[in-house]
């Protein structure tokens, strides 16, 4: 009787370590998981630094002057009215930015040249 016990409890204690390390949701799932969670925790971070420096943006143009004019004068070419804007022939500028820089200051827009 105890002979037979002894079988069934390791037969039983087989079959528990089968699942543990090889079945569904044992020791190997759980190392391919934790693989696929590095690699897209790797593939996250730019987006997540990205994101940040785009909040950091966010709050320095809601609190500061000095980033809104920053950001008007790199994207549409933006010139103060008490500065002198001076336009260099044979430089590629594009012309719309001329055109609305132009049209703040009260200059008219320079002509583009008939090669470009």
């Amino acid at each position: 009787m105890l002979k037979w016990l002894a079988i069934v409890l390791i037969i039983l204690l087989a079959l528990l370590q089968y699942r543990l390390w090889l079945g569904e949701g044992g020791m190997r799932e759980l190392t391919e998981v934790r693989q696929r969670v590095d690699a897209l925790e790797e593939e996250n971070q730019p987006l997540r630094d990205r994101n940040a420096r785009l909040a950091a943006e966010v709050v320095d143009l809601k609190t500061g002057l000095d980033a809104i004019e920053e950001r008007a004068r790199s994207d549409i070419g933006m010139v103060r009215t008490d500065e002198q804007f001076f336009w260099v022939p044979g430089v590629a500028v594009d012309n719309t930015d001329l055109e609305i820089n132009a049209g703040l200051v009260g200059m008219p827009a320079p002509r583009p040249e008939a090669g470009q």
